[in-house]
């Protein structure tokens, strides 16, 4: 009697993370809601004789060629942490079936299904951290989601999986008919052995002189895991055509413009002409062979910086942050938080990311043994109040994505309104357009500026001093001023301001002159102010809480021919200016110079 023996899956590898890795495991352990915010999700629809067994072996053949679909992350006893390569792993495969589900009812169904996969949680330690699942919705009509958790594949990764899929899937499950698996080995190896001091170096004077990093939403909390909304921005043929030409007339990739356009949003958005976003990098280093069929997490977030100067030319602009770009190629490899610590911004760089995807699922499969692909739908979250995915083809697809809790809809939907004026403005105008001429107003918000900025009223000929003396004959019971639990009708406060006024003119102080005045809020500061436009002079306000040096230099600066105070606040103020003091809080003002 042969007694059956149970495999163990053994370690097969241990890697280290790559810097982006460390992020979102980072933000895993901050989420302590335990969200799925960062499950990623590819649903492919089929159509055709799908054979079922086929397709999940296809599957289980495909995840067990590469090491990366077979990744824990553990924490060792060191302190820092791994990725963990099993042997063999156990797929996750989900099957549901709605054929007897009403056609009207059947989308809704299948969206759910969608959804409730996706939110499944992963725990980072426990391989594999991807998973399948096939829902039938008629007899040849199926969706497959695939479900990963974002550390362990990027775009990049997710294209070429889905590719092998089907190539596997044609040659009935058998996944002999793929030339060996790229190991991540040689990947991480490369990383090792780049020039870091050259890196920091190059990163240091990318970023030099960058005083402040301006957010979107300088108060949100950026580490919070929350699910982001998206809105989705189809760039028509014509206008993605012409924005192409454009592009290409000035040596310009696609990638730049749309960096460009969206560091010049960041402008008008923060009122900043110095700001900074996050991109993501691929990663794969042409140099390194083969690295274009890894399979993994390869890609780096990395800082942009774009620098706007307002008579500089669009050409101009775009150029220059191309031309910037291309020098930090090569230093794409080092990590966020090592870059950060470069600069002397305290806390993030940025709160808002682009991506440039040039590698679309839909064009990794296509038709195989019968079964075609009728549709595609992919669903990706990053933490960040803002972002921009940005899909190349015949047309642009822009995917924004914003936070709720931060952003609103309508709010968002005007910051995408701008991503499309720009681009129209980028194919239509001149090369030799100015930034300071670039409006990004739509036609609505300019009208609603035009009847908020609509307050034109007649005014009278007259001035402050007159319309108050009338005021005070039209009403002179009423009461003017509250304080200190005083009040003062408008005709004591008027008979009190002319006999200030007259002391002033007395003193020599009329048109052309200007009084300081230095008092806390009081009646007395009311009476003053009136009497120094009474006599025809200018008043310069001055808060007594200011240091002596700021008050100092403001007399001296403005050389007052008079500083009007009360005792208390002279003796606080303490100046050497020379500058000659009236006294209003005593029964009879008094002049002097303080010592």
């Amino acid at each position: 009697m042969t007694r059956a023996t149970r495999r163990t899956p053994k370690i097969e590898n241990i890697l280290p993370l790559t810097p982006l890795q460390e992020g979102l495991l980072f933000h895993a352990a901050y989420d302590d809601a335990g969200s799925a915010l960062y499950n990623v999700q590819v649903a492919l629809d089929l159509e055709g004789p799908l054979d079922i067994p086929v397709l999940r072996r296809s599957v289980e053949a495909v995840v067990r060629r590469h090491p990366t679909l077979r990744a824990s992350f553990r924490r060792r006893a060191a302190g820092d942490t791994v990725q963990v390569i099993q042997s063999e792993v156990a797929t996750p495969w989900q099957e549901h079936d709605l054929t007897t589900v009403p056609d009207g009812e059947l989308a809704t169904e299948v969206e759910s299904i969608t959804r409730r996969i996706r939110a499944g949680q992963f725990d980072l330690a426990a391989a594999p951290l991807v998973r399948f699942a096939l829902i039938r919705r008629r007899a040849d009509r199926f969706r497959l989601v695939l479900t990963n958790h974002h550390i362990v594949l990027d775009g990049w990764s997710t294209s070429l999986l889905l590719s092998e899929l089907f190539i596997v899937y044609g040659a009935g499950g058998d996944a002999s008919v793929l030339p060996p698996a790229v190991s991540p080995q040689a990947f991480f190896a490369w990383r090792g052995e780049q020039d870091a001091p050259a890196a920091r170096q190059a990163w240091r004077a990318a970023l030099d002189g960058l005083a402040e990093a301006p957010r979107v939403a300088p108060y949100a909390d950026s580490h919070k895991a929350t699910a982001t909304e998206q809105i989705v921005l189809t760039v028509p043929e014509n206008l993605t055509a012409a924005v192409g030409e454009r592009a290409r007339r000035l040596g310009l990739t696609l990638n730049t413009v749309v960096q460009g356009t969206w560091g010049l949003l960041l402008s008008r958005l923060t009122g900043a002409d110095d700001v900074v976003f996050g991109t993501t990098v691929s990663g794969r280093a042409p140099e390194l062979p083969d690295v274009e069929a890894v399979v993994g997490m390869l890609v780096n977030t990395v800082p942009v910086r774009v620098r706007t100067d307002r008579a500089e030319t669009l050409a101009g602009l775009y150029t220059r942050l191309q031309e910037e770009q291309f020098e930090l190629v090569a230093h794409h490899h080092l990590g966020l938080t090592e870059i950060q610590s470069l600069t002397a911004i305290d806390g993030e760089l940025f709160d808002t990311l682009v991506v440039f995807e040039n590698y679309p699922v839909d064009r990794a499969v296509d038709t195989v043994g019968g079964v075609r692909v009728t549709g595609t739908e992919a669903h990706n979250t990053v933490h960040y109040p803002l972002s921009l995915l940005a899909h190349p083809g015949d047309r642009l697809v822009l995917h924004l994505g914003y936070r709720p809790d931060i952003l609103t809809d309508t709010a968002a939907r005007r910051i995408g309104d701008r991503v499309l004026r720009l681009l129209r403005l980028f194919a239509d105008a001149a090369t030799d357009t100015r930034l300071d001429s670039v409006d990004l107003l739509g036609d609505d918000e300019r009208r609603l500026l035009a009847e908020w900025n609509d307050t034109a009223r007649p005014v009278p000929r007259r001035s402050v001093a007159e319309l108050f003396a009338a005021q005070a004959t039209a009403t002179p019971g009423h009461i003017a001023v509250r304080y200190g639990g005083l009040t003062t009708t408008y005709r004591e406060l008027d008979d009190r301001a002319n006999r200030l006024a007259s002391d002033l003119t007395g003193r020599g102080i009329g048109p052309e002159d200007i009084v300081a005045l230095a008092m806390p809020r009081s009646t007395e500061m009311i009476v003053s102010l009136l009497a120094v436009l009474k006599a025809g002079a200018a008043y310069l306000p001055i808060d007594p809480a200011y240091p002596r040096e700021r008050i100092e230099f403001m007399l001296t600066d403005a050389r007052p021919a008079l500083l009007i105070t009360t005792s208390d606040t002279a003796e606080r103020l303490g100046t050497r200016t020379g500058t000659a003091h009236l006294l209003v809080d005593g029964p009879r003002a008094t002049e002097g110079i303080p010592r």
